[in-house]
């Protein structure tokens, strides 16, 4: 329901700005894979790599919409969440899957580290191929027969990149949906 779009070294909101780190060498492979990163230290986001072999580009999932396998999603964003509560007691971990398992199942995986967390996606994920069909882990194309309306804007959360880069539109939404990550617009 959410993606945004980082381009290449050019691009002062992507990873790739550097060049080719032991952390975003997949970007720079081949598209159809998976970059898995880990942000603030503790929230996993899924990419996938889009352009051609040697030019660097991804497209980072910020918002799924469960369709399926709700249950097993609940169950992990539950694991999660209690893992991370663990740390303040036993009271705390208990709260937080009781916060899990009320959610509405529109907000499971409504941000790019609740994907993750929905979908038991980490960093081990990272150079997997997402158009195998018969991997975990896939891209699958939707009803076709069902076009949603896309709006774009401007990425969330990339308040360190200099202009144009902050305000480019290259963040894709179906507007309305109740999946969408909490820094958009619905």
């Amino acid at each position: 329901m959410e993606v945004e779009a980082y381009r290449g070294p050019d691009d002062l909101a992507s990873h790739a700005r550097f060049g080719p780190s032991k952390r975003n060498a997949v970007m720079f492979g081949s598209p159809g894979v998976a970059y898995v990163y880990l942000v603030y230290g503790m929230y996993h986001c899924l990419n996938v790599v889009v352009e051609a072999e040697g030019r660097a580009a991804a497209v980072l999932i910020r918002a799924v919409e469960p369709l399926r396998g709700i249950d097993e999603m609940r169950s992990a964003r539950s694991a999660v969440a209690e893992s991370r509560a663990a740390g303040r007691g036993k009271a705390a971990a208990e709260a937080a899957a009781r916060r899990v398992a009320t959610m509405p199942a529109s907000r499971l995986a409504a941000g790019p580290g609740l994907v993750c967390a929905a979908f038991s996606i980490d960093t081990g994920m990272t150079g997997r191929d997402l158009c195998d069909p018969d991997a975990d882990l896939r891209l699958e194309l939707g009803d076709v027969a069902a076009e949603l309306p896309v709006a774009t804007g401007p990425r969330i959360g990339i308040d360190y990149a200099a202009e144009p880069w902050l305000s480019l539109p290259w963040r894709f939404f179906v507007p309305g949906n109740q999946s969408l990550s909490t820094g958009s617009s619905r």
